[in-house]
């Protein structure tokens, strides 16, 4: 029997990436996995398309983070698809959906500051607060940070903040919702080959440079990522609450030994 059978999971920003890997990897161990997505229709219902391709059950749930009402839209169709599957409450709540930049403190806006709270700390902050209500004894919430919170990138600074503040909600949460046997924890990955920084991969300098100041010498993959978020979500994270698991491969720990 999979780890995840009879569990229901939301993973924000699942249509792609580092959520699409989560979705599959929550899916193929039994869970029914809600995707959500922000306006790219096509690539939510190609994550549902490999869900099911490989046995599992999905559906694709659409609301644009960042605007007036998301939040809402979100727990209406999360809702009426679990209604639809006949599932009750949820199990896994992902909080995977975020927006990076690549500015200096000088040239960050206002505007651009605003942006990056609003869909990196504030909508994450509502969803767990609407999820409390649906989610089971025994739940996982699990906030997608960043390798950023613990190392200095001049030029991601506002979206270095913006994860600073996600990771910082969870050993409160952990706190308050362990009584419920609510698990709350951050992934932090270090640089992964997603579209979020495609542009850089696409330079073999720059991708050899990443390289060597990773530990484990190489580039992060989505599915690296979701293997622990797998874990997390699972019956053997059941004892892990209120931590940041860095999942970076060991960038940036300091000077590569020599062989």
């Amino acid at each position: 029997m999979a780890e995840l059978d009879g569990r229901t999971a939301l993973v924000t920003g699942g249509s792609g990436g580092i959520g699409r890997a989560v979705a599959l990897r929550l899916a193929a161990e039994g869970a029914l996995v809600a995707v959500h997505y922000g306006g790219n229709a096509g690539a939510a219902s190609e994550t549902v398309a490999l869900i099911e391709e490989a046995g599992g059950r999905g559906f694709a749930v659409q609301a644009r983070f960042g605007e007036p009402g998301a939040v809402d839209r979100l727990f209406e169709g999360l809702t009426a698809g679990l209604a639809e599957h006949g599932a009750k409450g949820l199990d896994i709540l992902v909080n995977n959906a975020g927006i990076s930049s690549g500015s200096l403190i000088g040239q960050v806006t206002e505007e651009e500051l605003g942006r990056l709270l609003a869909v990196n700390v504030v909508t994450p902050f509502f969803v767990i607060q609407r999820a409390l209500e649906l989610l089971n004894e025994g739940g996982r919430v699990i906030n997608m940070g960043s390798m950023a919170s613990r190392i200095a990138v001049p030029a991601q600074i506002g979206y270095t903040i913006s994860k600073a503040a996600l990771e910082s909600m969870g050993p409160s949460l952990a706190n308050q919702l362990g009584v419920r046997g609510i698990t709350v924890n951050t992934v932090a990955p270090g640089p992964v080959r997603t579209g979020m920084i495609a542009a850089h991969t696409a330079i073999p300098e720059v991708v050899a440079g990443l390289e060597s100041i990773a530990a484990l010498g190489r580039l992060g993959e989505p599915e690296d990522v979701a293997e622990v978020v797998g874990f997390l979500a699972g019956p053997r994270g059941r004892w892990v609450t209120g931590q940041t698991i860095d999942v970076s491969g060991g960038t940036y720990l300091g000077p590569i030994a020599p062989n």
